[in-house]
This record gives C-alpha cells, sequence and structure tokens, in this order.
C-alpha cells in the first residue's frame, strides 16, 4: 500500500467518523442526505461481496468491514432513530437517487473488465459511487448555509477521491501491469463534482465566514 492510498483511506474514515460526530453528539442529521447515505450503503454492500471469499489482510477487512456497518448505521439513525429522524431534511432532499442507482447498473453490464457475478458488481459500485454525493450537494445548494460539521463531512469526504486518484498515478508509473481504468475514469468524475463545492469551502475558510453555496 502506498502513502496515497492509506491517506484516501484516512480521509474517508475522517469524514464517517465527523458524519457520526454530528448525528450522535447533536442528535440531529439536519444537512445530510438521507439518499446519498442509502447510496454509500448500497456501494460499499455491491463492492465488498469479495470479503466471504477473498482474504487480502487484515487492515483491508477491518476497513471493510468500517464502512459496511457505518453506512448501515447512519441510514439506521436517520431512518428509525426517534430524535435523530425529526431533523431530517425530507422536503430539501428529493433527488431521485433510484434513477442514479437503475443507470450505474445498466452501465455495469454494459462496461465491465470481466463478466462475473462480482466484477459486475464491483463495477457497480465504482459507478454508482461517482455519483452518489450529488444528492448531498443539491441538498446544500438548496438550503443555503452549510453547518461547519456537514461542510467538513463532504471536504473529506471530496479529499479522500483526490488522494485515490493520486494513489491510481503512482500505481500507473510503479506497478507492471495496473489496469483498473474504471475506476480511475468513475474517479476523475466524482472528484470533479466536488469542484465547486471545494471552491466555496476555500473562500469561507480563507474570509473565516460561514460556508454559504449559491442556489
Amino acid at each position: 500500500m502506498n502513502i496515497f492510498r492509506f491517506a484516501g483511506d484516512m480521509t474517508h474514515l475522517i469524514s464517517i467518523l465527523v458524519l457520526l460526530l454530528k448525528i450522535y453528539a447533536t442528535k440531529s442529521c439536519s444537512g445530510i442526505s438521507l439518499k446519498t447515505q442509502e447510496l454509500y450503503a448500497i456501494v460499499f454492500l455491491a463492492r465488498y461481496l469479495d470479503l466471504f471469499t477473498d482474504f487480502i489482510s487484515v487492515y483491508n477487512t477491518i476497513m471493510k468491514l468500517v464502512f459496511i456497518g457505518s453506512s448501515l448505521a447512519i441510514v439506521w439513525c436517520m431512518r428509525f432513530h426517534r430524535v435523530v429522524r425529526r431533523s431530517y431534511d425530507r422536503e430539501l432532499d428529493t433527488f431521485r437517487h433510484y434513477f442514479l442507482v437503475g443507470v450505474s447498473f445498466i452501465l455495469a453490464l454494459v462496461v465491465h473488465e470481466k463478466f462475473s457475478f462480482q466484477e459486475i458488481f464491483w463495477a457497480f459500485s465504482i459507478y454508482l459511487e461517482a455519483v452518489a454525493i450529488l444528492p448531498q450537494l443539491v441538498l446544500l445548494q438548496r438550503s443555503g448555509n452549510v453547518d461547519n460539521l456537514a461542510g467538513q463531512y463532504v471536504f473529506f469526504l471530496g479529499a479522500y477521491r483526490a488522494f485515490y486518484i493520486l494513489n491510481w498515478i503512482y500505481r500507473y508509473f510503479t506497478e507492471e501491469h495496473f489496469g483498473r481504468w474504471i475506476s480511475c475514469v468513475s474517479g476523475l468524475v466524482q472528484t470533479a463534482l466536488y469542484a465547486d463545492f471545494f471552491y466555496y469551502y476555500f473562500i469561507s475558510w480563507k474570509n473565516n465566514v460561514k460556508l454559504k453555496l449559491p442556489a
């Protein structure tokens, strides 16, 4: 494992911890898209089917279990926790995310690296993750003002993908048979979706003001 992959994993883990902190410490999920969280739960469940068939390392297995468990816990809290669910911005979180699931699955059936059960679902998870942030970004744009923890959550989530791009570049030049082009293309698309958010996040940080996204 190279330093960029590790940094990507850690920023991803930090984004989840920030979100869990927001939900459990404040007993509020205001500013968080349930639909994005449901998409991430689907992403991890589809991607880590190899948890039952392949063992790579203890670190790899732990990270997979953490991502699956945390995503399901967040969805459960936002849907069923008697206090947290009251703060859910249902009126703002109206993105039709099931279209993203359908299009991603069809794309995985057509464009994949190997036609097998696990590879199809792996490709599906990669395509879906590339666009899973869209409901969250739309919700933040509609709400205007972004609270500190929600903004940090999205920032670290975007940073995770940026580090993974550096990881792929590093592996391309150091590994003889690196060919995960589906991950690379999808990662570039996903990172591009964060560009607008990163711009306003940097402006708010530079001017020490509350983060606001234009409607």
